[in-house]
């Protein structure tokens, strides 16, 4: 271990605290341990619609085909949600049913919020350091992200698969820089240990099925039915699916991790960052279905979730919306008749016109 390379380190380190996120560490950039396990996940199959995962898994498997001399990763984390904090200035619900969103995508573009900071870092070493290069990531690039992060002494990957770090919980949105800087981890860089322990939680609450142990069947899980699966959806989750219409946070919200007694009461948590505090947690559903391409992408201005295209959102709508006649009960309302038009619009898109027609047969 060098005692500069610490030192630049523990800079590293304190730069990113400055710089406002909430947990920081660096790791050295070897190749993942884990390149039989994801070519098994792969060839089962539970990558689903995801074929990047598949054509990205060399440059994945080892930084230095994405940057050649890649000696470090930074890995940063911001916190996006508390359960001691709660939603802050969401606005109120409509009177119609309204399709829910996962909590991450409920504040701005976290791509940007995060990247945008990087770039800050990694520009403050460049006139120090000539020469060396460094490359910005968020969750777009083909990066074993958790991987690094726990290396990086940011937490460990629970049985749901996200990261839990052991003081912030789960709800962390990650990025980092490759770098070609030699980066040793200080002394008092925390080490991940996994302490889910024989807890189940998270697989005893997943609807579909989708969690084992350490491993997610992508083509069960609701956030990958919702944001990934560009096709329908196979009727047999629609009841699962219940009222997400972008994501799922139920693995999380019943993780002990996220509970405010999991937390140390000694040491303060960081504020979730202003740009990723809730704007708002859903979408009337009825609004959603009324959607043309420029409405949703007003709605998805500065927001994560533009990688649902209109139709998916349609999609999931429908789905949602379904499952709130039918724990409502009213079968035969306007509701209903409201999917039975869009079964019948020409001009809808097919897969939309499709999932409205499995809706009708869920609804007799």
């Amino acid at each position: 271990m060098s005692t500069d390379q610490v030192l630049l380190a523990r800079d590293v380190i304190a730069r990113c605290g400055a710089l406002g996120f909430a947990a920081a560490g660096v790791c050295r950039a070897s190749p993942t341990t884990r390149e039989a396990e994801l070519r098994r996940w792969i060839a089962a199959g539970m990558h689903g619609e995801m074929d990047f995962l598949e054509r990205y898994l060399p440059i994945m498997l080892d930084p230095a085909r994405e940057l050649p001399g890649v000696r470090s990763v930074i890995m940063v984390a911001d916190l996006y949600s508390s359960r001691h904090e709660g939603p802050k200035s969401v606005p109120p619900p409509t009177d119609g049913p309204r399709g829910t969103i996962a909590r991450y995508a409920r504040g701005k573009d976290y791509h940007r919020v995060i990247k945008k900071r990087l770039h800050a870092l990694a520009d403050s070493f460049r006139p120090a350091h000539p020469g060396h290069k460094f490359r910005s990531f968020v969750d777009t690039a083909p990066v074993l992200e958790r991987e690094y992060a726990a290396r990086a002494g940011l937490g460990y990957a629970g049985k749901h698969t996200l990261l839990i770090h052991p003081r912030l919980g789960s709800f962390t949105l990650l990025g980092g820089i490759y770098t070609t800087l030699e980066l040793d981890p200080p002394p008092e860089q925390p080490v991940a240990t996994d302490h889910c322990g024989t807890c189940t939680r998270c697989i005893d609450a997943c609807p579909t099925g989708a969690i084992t142990p350490n491993h997610v069947d992508a083509t069960r899980c609701i956030s990958y039915l919702t944001i990934e699966r560009t096709t329908a959806i196979d009727p047999a989750f629609h009841a699962a699916i219940g009222g997400w219409i972008y994501g799922c946070d139920i693995c999380q919200d019943v993780c002990p991790h996220n509970s405010p007694r999991s937390s140390d009461p000694g040491q303060p948590m960081p504020e979730v960052r202003d740009d990723l505090r809730p704007r708002r947690d859903g979408f009337d559903l009825l609004d959603v279905l009324g959607w043309n391409e420029e409405a949703r992408r007003v709605a998805f201005s500065t927001s994560a979730m533009k990688r649902a295209n209109l139709a998916m959102m349609k999609r999931n709508a429908l789905i949602a919306l379904t499952n709130s006649i039918l724990s409502s009960g009213d079968h035969d309302g306007a509701l209903a008749r409201r999917i039975l038009a869009v079964s019948i619009d020409a001009d809808e898109d097919e897969m939309v016109r499709v999932t409205a027609s499995q809706c009708l047969a869920r609804l007799g």
